[in-house]
């Protein structure tokens, strides 16, 4: 008796430890609650690292953000901030004795401070208005930051007033006189973001840019900086009379004790002075100063160039004309070199760039690397790493080999305890039998003599790419964790694989990108014997919900017909989306004009033209802040499935934009989608 009950315990035991090593598909909920890392800071005296942590609380429907503290080789991690409000944008003073940052924990966000020596922090600044974003001058005697305030108004009470007399007024209404009256997720309060300085001896604050612009830009372009010597603020900001049509950001100067703008960024040759100039900075020794600059009015996903003005002889050098790359930001690394982070082949690497001979140099290959901060002794860079199974950590890198450590884990532990197939790449010929890239993620428990049902994924932008990067709205691997074979295809207009893949979408976005996808539908369904041909579904979001709306109208172009489709915020009459997005550009740019003076592209490419061929289910999911692309558009696909009998859910989002942000209302999304799902492939 007692060996039958020794060898049942050791059965319970061994049980025990294969269930504790036993890992599992990834859930919504470990999704959920891995931790968000965002914005590292070097400290200047080169020790510490300052950085953003968010978590969710989905119980409150809510985010919260900390300030943490970790030092450079990742052996001293601390909480900084432990406020019941959020704390972020951490920015060390000059001397490296005193952190800023913003938080809520007064009415409005504020500029806060702490003592890198202990006590507690404390309120800098009490604008009715709010902080947007600030930056320290370098003597440390100043702090810029940017607030959104009417711009005829001369005070903060007097801002307070006007807003207290709407408020009381009874009356709810808005009245636009102009374009560009809402943007992405808001409709526009007649304010505008203006510069402010405070003088932080005498807590003096000036509006250096008064005036009827936004400053920094609203759109395509942000950032402002001290220049060497403290004395003037430099930004983006654009002056042209329709702002809605216009890309033309440029970079300006004004005095840090208030006066005339300047233009700075104009004069460079072979350029016509209306495309998008953005991302200042100054060289370490200040004799220059860079920006990216784009060439052609209106197009917002033109190649940025990286600009150099030598500040004394005003001269303008392009150092990127001869570079077919694609630069998402700069960082100063000494008198001769950059490190730019730069979207290349489904991934953002950190490359150095000399100004002297053009030459780049490779630093960092893998992943999605983002928020490069730069060490006082230029030796290391820290930045933000993530890949499609881990979410951002925060990693340092050698800035001469790259060869880097990564110093945080917050979710490590969580992870290892989860099943995740890493990507893999794969080429084909798309049209006139270009290379196209894609990526195939294998559900987790993977076993090779199954048949797996797929989900063909289509990006948004359309100037974008699928990256090997974590994300929380469209996570590839939470998706495979259903059971799925994901693909991921970057077509033509994919960002990464130069400058005239990226152009070939514009005016065509019913050719060249179909083409590509649907051969690279082909090629994954005949190459990858594992996937079930008969239950394969696509879905996008943006644009990627555009190609939904298109593929339900052109579904015979396919070799194998989707069984449904999932559409996030498509596009669906191109006639109509004109007429009620914000960034008027866009369409402009992509359709070459407004439908009345040249409806060619519109009549080619709108799916509501197509409707007649409507017969595949379709999941619609629309979000109504959206206005970018109107819920409207959900309707009218939703309107003609059903009179025609086609089998369509529709699902809209009052309080969302164009993404599902709410963790509550992220759950239902997800929990949505996978029933539909699993409802026509599973």
């Amino acid at each position: 008796m007692k060996i039958i009950e020794f060898g049942f315990l050791f059965l319970i035991v061994i049980s025990a430890l294969s269930f504790a090593g036993e890992k599992f598909p990834l859930s919504f909920d470990d999704m959920m609650a891995c931790k968000r890392i965002a914005d590292p800071q070097f400290s200047p005296g080169g020790k510490y690292i300052a950085f953003t942590v968010t978590t969710v609380n989905e119980s409150e429907n809510s985010y919260h953000k900390d300030i943490w503290v970790v030092t450079s080789d990742g052996k001293d991690l601390r909480q900084f901030t432990t406020n019941n409000s959020s704390s972020f944008h951490p920015r060390w003073s000059p001397d490296g004795k005193k952190l800023c940052f913003l938080s809520n924990r007064s009415d409005a966000v504020q500029i806060w401070i702490a003592s890198m020596n202990g006590g507690e922090p404390y309120q800098i600044t009490s604008l009715y208005t709010g902080i947007n974003s600030f930056i320290w001058s370098k003597d440390g005697k100043k702090i810029a930051f940017s607030s959104n305030v009417y711009p005829d108004c001369k005070s903060q009470e007097q801002m307070e007033e006007r807003d207290a007399k709407i408020d009381n007024s009874g009356v709810n209404v808005r009245v636009y006189e102009e374009l560009f009256y809402r943007h992405w997720d808001t409709w526009w309060d007649h304010k505008r973001s203006h510069l402010f300085v405070l003088t932080l001896d005498s807590e003096e604050i000036i509006d250096v840019t008064p005036g009827d612009y936004d400053s920094p830009s609203a759109a395509l372009g942000s950032g402002f900086i001290f220049s060497p010597d403290s004395k003037y603020l430099y930004f983006t900001s654009n002056h042209d009379k329709v702002i809605a049509t216009s890309t033309n950001n440029d970079i300006w100067r004004v005095p840090v004790t208030g006066g005339d703008y300047e233009l700075i960024s104009t004069g460079w040759n072979e350029r016509d002075f209306k495309g998008n100039d953005s991302s200042p900075q100054f060289s370490p020794d200040g004799k220059y100063l860079s920006f990216l600059s784009m060439k052609r009015a209106g197009f917002e996903a033109d190649k940025k160039d990286l600009i150099l003005k030598n500040i004394k002889t005003g001269e303008f050098e392009n150092i990127t004309a001869d570079l077919d790359i694609a630069i998402s930001s700069i960082q100063w690394l000494n008198e001769k070199e950059l490190i730019c982070r730069i979207d290349e082949k489904g991934r953002y690497r950190i490359y150095s760039l000399n100004i002297t001979n053009k030459k780049l140099k490779l630093l960092v290959k893998d992943g999605y690397n983002r928020n490069i901060s730069i060490s006082p002794d230029k030796k290391e860079m820290v930045y933000l790493h993530q890949t499609f199974t881990a979410p951002y950590e925060i990693f340092v890198a050698s800035t001469k080999s790259g060869k880097s450590k990564q110093i945080t884990f917050f979710n490590d532990e969580l992870l290892s305890k989860v099943e995740m197939n890493s990507c893999e790449d794969f080429w084909f010929n798309g049209a006139d039998n270009v290379k196209v890239h894609g990526f195939l993620i294998k559900p987790p428990k993977f076993d090779s003599s199954k048949k797996y049902p797929m989900v063909f994924m289509v990006h948004g932008g359309p100037q974008g790419a699928w990256h090997d990067g974590w994300h929380f709205r469209w996570n590839a691997e939470l998706w495979a964790a259903q059971g799925y074979v994901m693909v991921l295809i970057n077509p033509r207009g994919s960002t990464g694989y130069g400058q005239q893949f990226t152009d070939q979408i514009s005016k065509d976005w019913g050719g060249k990108v179909v083409d590509d996808l649907i051969a690279g539908q082909k090629y994954v369904l005949d190459k990858y014997k594992f996937i079930n041909k008969e239950k394969i579904a696509a879905a996008g979001a943006s644009f990627g919900g555009f190609m939904m709306n298109w593929i339900e109208g052109h579904m015979d172009d396919f070799e194998y017909p989707f069984k449904t489709l999932v559409n996030h915020d498509g596009a669906f009459n191109l006639y109509s989306k004109y007429l009620t997005t914000e960034e008027l550009w866009f369409p402009e740019w992509e359709f070459d004009g407004p439908f009345w003076e040249n409806d060619k592209y519109y009549k080619m490419f709108s799916p509501h033209l197509f409707i007649e061929n409507f017969s595949t289910p379709m999941l619609i999911i629309h979000g109504e802040k959206d206005y970018r692309l109107d819920f409207g558009e959900a309707l009218m696909p939703f309107t003609a499935l059903r009179k025609k009998g086609i089998p369509a859910k529709l699902v809209l989002f009052p309080d969302e934009g164009h993404w599902v942000q709410k963790p509550q209302n992220s759950r239902f999304w997800h929990k949505t989608i996978f029933d539909w799902l699993d409802g026509y492939i599973k």
